[in-house]
C-alpha cells in the first residue's frame, strides 16, 4: 500500500468544502500551547502545596497527559500547520515542546513524513520499528493488555520507551544546515535550563515533575494512543481500512487523545488539515456513503478500542 492519501477514494470531496479546513490560525495552536502550560504548572503548585501520595500520582498522571498533548502539538507542526515562518514554526516548536522532550522537531518530522508516504509498509519506519515491539502484537486478552498499561506506571517499559524513542530519532536524516543549527539551538536551551534549575535550586522538582511523568505516564499515554491508530484489528486492505478514528469521552479527550489526535484517519486522509478543523473534517467525510460504511470508527478508547484490541486469538 504505497502512498496512501485522498487520492485513493473512490468518492470525490467538494474541493470548496475542504478550502477552508486547511487555513491555519497561528494563535489557536499558541493558546493550546499555552493552555498544556498552564496545566502543567497549576498542577506543580497545587501539589506541592497539597503534597501527599495521593495528589502526587494524579499530578503524575496530569502532566504526562499534557506533555502528551504538548507532543500533539509537535506533530501539526510537523507539517508546517502551526506557523506560515517555517523557521519561526520550528523553532518555537521545538523550545516549548521537543526541547523539553529530549529531541526535536527536524528529528521527528524525517521519520513522520515517510510514515506517511509508505503507510503500514517496510518503508514505513514506524510500522517496522514497532513491529519488532512485544508491546504492539496484537491480539492481546485485555489482561495482557491492561498489564503493558500497568508495565509504564513502574517505570519499566517507560524506561525502555524512552530509550528507544531516543535512539531512533538520533539517527534521522536531515539538512546539514538544519542540524547544525537545531544542535546549536539544543545546546543554548539546555545551558539555560540547567542555569535556570542551578541557581533557582530547582532540581529536586525538575525530577518529581517532569523526570517521572515523563518516564511514566507519558509513555503510557503515548504507547494507547500509538496502538489506537495503527493497531488490532484493522484489514489493511484499503486506505479507509489502514488506521483507525476514535472518538473519545470527555475524560479520554483530557487524557488520552488531547487536540483531536483521535480522528487519525481523517488525518491521514488530508494531513494538511490542522487539529481543530479535524472534527469538522470529520463530518464532511461522513457525509459520504462509502466513508460512512467502509471508516474504521471505534467508539471510545476504554470501551470499543479495549474490546477491538482483545478479540480471541
Amino acid at each position: 500500500m504505497n502512498r496512501n492519501d485522498a487520492n485513493d477514494l473512490e468518492f470525490s470531496v467538494d474541493p470548496q468544502s475542504l478550502k477552508p479546513l486547511f487555513q491555519t490560525h497561528a494563535v489557536r495552536h499558541a493558546m493550546a500551547m499555552a493552555m498544556d502550560w498552564a496545566f502543567i504548572f497549576s498542577t506543580i503548585i497545587l501539589c506541592n502545596q497539597y503534597f501527599n501520595p495521593f495528589t502526587y500520582v494524579l499530578a503524575v498522571i496530569i502532566i504526562g497527559a499534557r506533555m502528551h498533548a504538548l507532543a500533539i502539538l509537535m506533530h501539526d507542526a510537523s507539517h508546517f500547520r502551526f506557523m506560515k515562518n517555517r523557521k519561526m514554526n520550528d523553532l518555537i516548536t521545538n523550545i516549548f515542546t521537543m526541547y523539553p522532550l529530549f529531541t526535536s522537531i527536524e528529528k521527528y518530522r524525517d521519520n513522520h513524513l515517510r510514515h506517511h508516504r509508505h503507510l503500514n509498509t517496510e518503508e514505513d519506519p514506524d510500522w517496522v520499528a514497532k513491529l519488532t515491539k512485544r508491546e504492539f502484537r496484537f491480539p492481546k486478552t485485555k489482561q495482557e493488555f491492561i498489564l503493558t498499561v500497568f508495565s509504564y506506571l513502574v517505570f519499566y517499559q517507560g524506561v525502555l520507551d524512552a530509550i528507544w524513542f531516543l535512539k531512533r530519532f538520533q539517527s534521522a536524516k536531515g539538512r546539514a544546515s538544519t542540524n547544525t543549527s537545531h544542535k546549536r539551538n539544543r545546546l543554548i536551551f539546555t545551558l539555560l535550563l540547567f542555569t535556570l534549575l542551578t541557581v533557582g535550586g530547582l532540581w529536586k522538582y525538575y525530577l518529581l515533575y517532569w523526570f517521572v511523568p515523563y518516564l511514566t505516564t507519558f509513555f503510557m499515554f503515548q504507547y494507547i494512543r500509538s496502538v489506537a491508530e495503527h493497531f488490532g484489528e484493522l484489514a489493511y486492505d484499503h486506505l479507509l481500512t489502514s488506521t483507525r478514528t476514535v472518538k473519545p469521552n470527555l475524560m479520554e479527550r483530557f487524557f488520552i487523545s488531547p487536540h483531536h489526535v483521535g480522528y487519525h484517519l481523517e488525518h491521514h486522509l488530508y494531513p494538511g488539515v490542522p487539529f481543530y478543523h479535524l472534527p469538522e473534517l470529520h463530518q464532511l467525510l461522513m457525509s459520504h456513503e462509502e466513508y460512512e460504511g467502509k471508516a474504521h470508527i471505534t467508539q471510545g478508547y476504554l470501551s470499543g478500542l479495549l474490546n477491538e484490541l482483545s478479540k480471541a486469538r
